[in-house]
């Protein structure tokens, strides 16, 4: 077990890869009353074509990935959520693009609540009867999703973005692929990106490091896992262009919802690299889009904007892109402004006063992140499966500046490859409010 202690953050780590493969990080958190545990797979929604090296090439339908988080918490027993609920924790779990994370939340048990975790995880319970149960609970929930005007909106959104990336497919996938799913594939999916070898566990509490890691590796010692080769994942090449600069759909909405999307263009990076790109894009949005900008301040006393106007930059190895937006009773004339503030921006430049404060702050942000073992494992596992090291993101975004804020600007920020999302009120809503 590796020791690192990091003395500008007072923090210690205890690292450990396990004889099966398992990648383990403790950090322990003296004087904490609660402990986080959170075991995650590299595997998410767009790994639906792949293969195990040295073996044919498999190809899935969509909403697998989430499908098997469902269905993990349900054992011969009963639900794995009572099981945690008698233990005094209360657990979760989500589906990503890319990850697929399950966790639990204690203040006593924990050696219980780990191994609980460990064990549902590790013990798929797949039958035939509860897999097509599960369809029937999934398909709810895509259709409740499709209720909600944001849900439409983004997954609108993603489809003008996206060719032939599986980024353009809900993460639940849709009715139609969720009632392809079968044991078999599930199985298929659960053996490939479920082993050991392609899994992390991250611990944040106030524990005996010691002890629970050789409570982790007698755990996993108790088990049999079949050695695996490195997994190849395959994606369609997708084009640098927009598939769709515009969509609109209505809804029974009162206001309409607008959200613009930029596409990136440059993709290959890994590592620290990437890491550094998504640190500057966001301090740049915060700087162009947040509350303390002039552009903001534009836009609300035009009455343009409401509280549920906002921003994000969403990175990965394979695909990114930005969105800015929120509900507007003129969506044409936000958009027009928008563009033409980040026309000024990049004629004018930004103010590198502001773009230092911003920078400043999310560090200070960034440094709250230690005071809260969930968000801690969440960071710390997102940075592991980013190929960087979570304890050299304040550094990295020392090292951005104004200069760097301007070149994403122009880069990523181009009406190219722009695509708006619009969600109208249907006539069914008017005449309702009518």
């Amino acid at each position: 077990m590796l020791k690192t202690t990091y003395d500008t953050f007072k923090e210690t780590t205890y690292f450990e890869v396990l004889p099966n493969g398992l990648t383990v990080y403790l950090v322990p958190k003296p004087g904490y009353a609660k402990t986080y545990g959170m075991f995650s797979t590299r595997y998410g929604s767009i790994d639906n074509h792949f293969n195990v090296e040295g073996h044919p090439e498999i190809k899935v339908v969509d909403g697998i990935a989430h499908f098997l988080e469902h269905k993990l918490f349900e054992e011969p027993e009963g639900d794995v959520f009572m099981k945690f609920a008698i233990q005094g924790a209360s657990a979760n779990a989500f589906t990503s693009h890319t990850r697929t994370s399950y966790l639990f939340s204690a203040t006593g048990e924990v050696d219980a609540n780990l191994n609980t975790l460990l064990d549902f995880v590790q013990r798929p319970y797949l039958t035939d009867e509860n897999v097509a149960k599960e369809k029937g609970i999934i398909e709810q929930e895509i259709r409740m999703y499709d209720d909600q005007a944001y849900w439409r909106a983004y997954r609108a959104l993603m489809e003008n973005l996206f060719h032939v990336h599986p980024a353009r497919i809900d993460i639940a996938g849709t009715i139609e692929s969720i009632y392809k799913i079968d044991v078999e594939s599930l199985m298929t999916c659960y053996k490939t990106f479920y082993h050991p070898t392609n899994m992390v566990l991250v611990v944040v509490g106030d524990f005996d490091p010691e002890r629970l890691m050789q409570l982790i590796r007698d755990n996993q010692a108790a088990k049999n896992f079949v050695a695996q080769a490195v997994i190849e994942r395959h994606f369609p090449e997708e084009p640098p262009t927009i598939a769709s600069p515009y969509s609109e759909i209505a809804m029974p909405i009162a206001k309409p919802l607008c959200m613009i999307g930029f596409k990136e263009r440059e993709l290959g990076l890994t590592g620290h690299d990437l890491v550094r790109r998504d640190l500057t894009t966001r301090i740049l949005m915060d700087t162009v889009f947040g509350k303390s900008s002039d552009l903001y301040q534009e836009l609300d006393d035009a009455g343009l904007i409401d509280p549920s106007f906002g921003f994000d930059y969403e990175s990965s190895l394979g695909f990114s892109f930005a969105y800015v937006g929120g509900e507007t009773e003129a969506p044409e004339q936000l958009i027009a402004r928008l563009k033409a503030g980040i026309a000024k921006a990049k004629r004018e430049g930004i103010s590198e006063a502001a773009f230092n404060r911003t920078r400043n702050r999310k560090i200070g942000e960034f440094l709250r992140v230690f005071n809260s073992p969930e968000h801690l494992s969440y960071e710390f596992t997102s940075y592991l499966f980013q190929e960087a090291d979570l304890f050299q993101v304040p550094t990295l975004m020392e090292g951005i500046s104004v200069a760097d804020g301007m070149q994403r600007l122009e880069e990523l920020f181009d009406e190219s490859v722009m695509t708006v999302s619009l969600v109208k009120p249907s006539e069914v809503k008017e005449a309702v409010a009518a």
